[in-house]
């Protein structure tokens, strides 16, 4: 591997792109190759930012011998084929979340980066908030005793409302490209969280509907509830609600305490127990630079070797993809489906 790690990027139609790309460029020990993207427009927008030209094919790029990995930034679906194609050709491979728009999407991502021995990296865009990182290891000592509930909602009034890029709400609102609609897209936050705490669910029960918006034809609410044999995790997605109240806000509940987790950097960590029932501040430790940003995490795992942090390792986000889509049947099925699926 060369001294400067050098990466491509498949893919612009994700708008996470653009922060998650400059995070890379303003390294000194990465190198930008190029971005492989069939939409005019979005090509014109990389050459803008990054002054480098974008190619229309991906495999032109993939074709190039000095590339080291790839950043996959395209539709649910679409990424997840572009994945094993960059694994296939031996390279390392960061992919938004939640990694793919089916489970044998993802299987198939896993057992490509395995038989060609390349990290697979999933990005979550609060993996990197340190009251978060913090809350997973409090919960791992035992700071609120045995846990028995992950609550997680994400919510906005909508991708368009929120300002997403026509290309963007695109995909997010096509049921195969994305894998569905609000559960697929904000419930998958919850489900990886409680995969982290709590493993994988006995049972899974997943409520959607469409309650506001008449333009589109997928859900625009969705509750994915699992079970576990002492314990319940519950993921809430919403593309309807009014302001932020309640928004991205995490609460493990044990039997020795409660951690609050707020959102965002900058948002703080809340323990109460029985002396302090009404909760105090928890203070944050600074996190190492290799946890301050998702081009910082993937270089020092390709460079050191070391495991991705639980949230971002592909065995968790494979079986992350294994609740939503045991959700996505149970909608289907109008009962309650148990996990592991039967494919």
């Amino acid at each position: 591997m060369s001294a400067k790690l050098r990466v491509g990027v498949l893919g612009l139609s994700h708008d996470h792109v653009w922060e998650n790309v400059q995070t890379l460029v303003d390294r000194d020990d990465v190198e930008l190759v190029g971005a492989a993207e069939p939409r005019e427009e979005l090509r014109h927008k990389f050459l803008a930012e990054f002054e480098i030209d974008a190619v229309v094919d991906h495999e032109a790029l993939l074709d190039k011998s000095d590339l080291d990995a790839v950043y996959v930034f395209s539709s649910n679906r679409e990424g997840a084929s572009l994945a094993v194609a960059a694994a296939e050709r031996g390279l390392h491979v960061l992919i938004e979340k939640p990694m793919a728009a089916s489970l044998s999407q993802a299987d198939a991502m896993l057992a490509a980066a395995r038989r060609n021995n390349v990290r697979l990296m999933v990005n979550w865009p609060f993996a990197w908030w340190p009251q978060l990182q913090h809350a997973l290891r409090l919960a791992d000592e035992g700071a609120v005793g045995d846990l028995w509930q992950v609550k997680y909602r994400a919510a906005h009034a909508g991708p368009q409302e929120l300002g997403c890029s026509p290309a963007f709400c695109d995909w997010l609102f096509d049921p195969q490209l994305n894998g569905g609609g609000a559960l697929m897209d904000y419930c998958c936050y919850g489900a990886v969280l409680a995969r982290v705490l709590m493993g994988v669910p006995n049972r899974v029960t997943a409520l959607t509907g469409r309650f506001c918006k008449e333009n589109i034809t997928v859900e625009d609410n969705a509750f994915l509830g699992m079970t576990y044999p002492r314990g319940m995790a519950t993921a809430e997605g919403s593309w309807t609600q009014i302001g932020k109240l309640t928004s991205y806000t995490t609460a493990l509940y044990g039997s020795a305490g409660t951690l609050l987790v707020e959102p965002r950097n900058g948002g703080r960590l809340l323990l109460a127990t029985a002396d302090d029932p009404e909760g105090s501040e928890v203070e944050v430790p600074r996190a190492a630079e290799h946890l301050t940003n998702s081009a910082a995490h993937f270089v020092h795992g390709i460079r050191t070797g070391e495991e991705f942090q639980s949230l971002c390792q592909d065995r968790v986000c494979r079986d992350t993809q294994e609740i939503l889509e045991g959700g996505l049947q149970s909608v289907e099925a109008g009962s309650e489906i148990s996990l592991p699926l039967v494919i």
